[in-house]
């Protein structure tokens, strides 16, 4: 069979050389799209449910949360294994489907049946799916940093949650942008069961009145003059002082009853279950950028550069961005170090061709075949949805040597 392929080709030399410019041209064009990066990309294709189930123990969150989900995500089409672990006030359940299952198919078949089971949950579990990444799509992380030391943790946490995070998810190729360190504010309402008792008002009325206190409502319309007024009634609340005078109700007496007549009302940090801390300088706030599935590693982090860049203008005075995490580096570090080993390889493949064939025509042949070879490579490695990083490099290093036999 090979030796018809060899007499086709000599008599063929038009067709042959046509297939070689289209292999050139396809491997061009897939050299420059695909994705690069420093670390292949060995996880299984995975949906990750995250659930909050604040202020529970382990064994709460396992019974009432925990094991519904998984039981009822074993059913899930495609899905091999499943595994749920329960925290503190935190559930997290796994399902790992087939390899060949496509991710976002997967997320659509398990966003089906957990709303399905949703309404089984306790009212407080709130379930999500986790970003549509891998387990290598931690790509950047960054600090924010306080040099003037006008600026608390908790004011930094704020920043990065409210400003930083928001535009930086809209780089394209970034699935999420994860919050570390400094302190969430929160509206703490210390309740003094004595006078909650005194007074006759149950917890759940207290949790209902804040509720109900902190909304906006709308009433219609009122013509005056041709004109349309909307009449609305404004009732977010703003500061500690509006929390405390949500009406309870009335005492004895007619007075109204409000909310700090029976509690204490504070702003303060939500409870933590860790810091972050910037090389032994103190507690910082950093954010972790997770690249989306299947994305170019190094388009996505060069995008939240140029994204940080502008982002700087509009920080406070003081305040500095500082880069803790970059995989663009090491990426560029070893895609280029493994170039130069392959040119290497491949003038010495060339060399030594030159000097035992002793025929320059016939080392020609041999030689031209290595970049058809590689660059078909690289079009098969498109074709696939597979990235160049240091295993796919290095193996196509090492199959110079039988390309080169093959040719010769």
């Amino acid at each position: 069979m090979i030796e018809a392929i060899i007499r086709w080709s000599v008599h063929n030399r038009f067709f042959v050389l046509l297939a070689m410019v289209m292999i050139l041209g396809g491997g061009a064009y897939a050299l420059k799209n695909t994705p690069v990066d420093a670390i292949p990309d060995l996880s299984d294709v995975q949906v990750i449910i995250k659930t909050s189930y604040p202020g529970q123990a382990p064994q709460v969150v396992e019974d009432q949360v925990t094991y519904p989900l998984t039981t009822a995500m074993l059913s899930v089409p495609g899905a091999v294994t499943v595994r749920g672990y329960s925290f503190f006030g935190d559930s997290y359940v796994y399902v790992i489907f087939d390899e060949e299952t496509d991710l976002y198919w997967a997320r659509s078949r398990v966003l089906e049946y957990l709303s399905q089971v949703a309404a089984n949950l306790p009212e407080n579990a709130r379930p999500q799916l986790g970003p549509d990444a891998t387990g290598v799509g931690w790509v950047y992380l960054y600090a924010l940093v306080d040099r003037s030391g006008k600026h608390d943790i908790s004011q930094l946490r704020t920043l990065q949650d409210w400003f930083l995070k928001y535009e930086l998810q809209t780089v394209p190729g970034v699935s999420e942008v994860a919050s570390v360190g400094g302190m969430v504010k929160q509206y703490q309402v210390k309740v003094n069961p004595d006078k909650l008792r005194a007074f006759g008002i149950p917890l759940s009325h207290i949790q209902l009145a804040i509720r109900q206190g902190n909304q906006e409502v709308g009433a219609s319309v009122v013509e005056m003059a041709e004109a349309e007024y909307m009449v609305r009634a404004t009732g977010y609340i703003q500061n500690a002082e509006d929390l405390g005078n949500v009406p309870l109700g009335v005492n004895q007496n007619g007075t109204p009853l409000l909310l700090k007549d029976v509690s204490e009302i504070a702003i303060g940090p939500q409870m933590r279950r860790g810091i972050a801390e910037l090389n032994g300088e103190g507690e910082t706030v950093g954010g972790v950028v997770v690249m989306r599935f299947g994305e170019n590693a190094q388009k996505t982090i060069a995008g939240v550069k140029a994204k940080l860049e502008q982002l700087k203008q509009g920080l406070p005075d003081g305040v500095e961005l500082v880069p803790v995490y970059d995989r663009s580096d090491l990426i560029e570090r070893a895609v280029r170090n493994l170039w130069h080993k392959l040119g290497e390889e491949l003038l010495m493949v060339a060399l030594v061709c030159v000097v035992f064939l002793l025929h320059v025509r016939s080392s020609l042949v041999a030689i031209v075949s290595l970049p058809v070879g590689i660059l078909a490579a690289f079009i098969v490695m498109h074709a696939q949805g597979l990235n160049a990083n240091i295993m796919s490099l290095g193996g196509i290093a090492i199959a110079i040597g039988a390309m080169i036999d093959g040719a010769i």
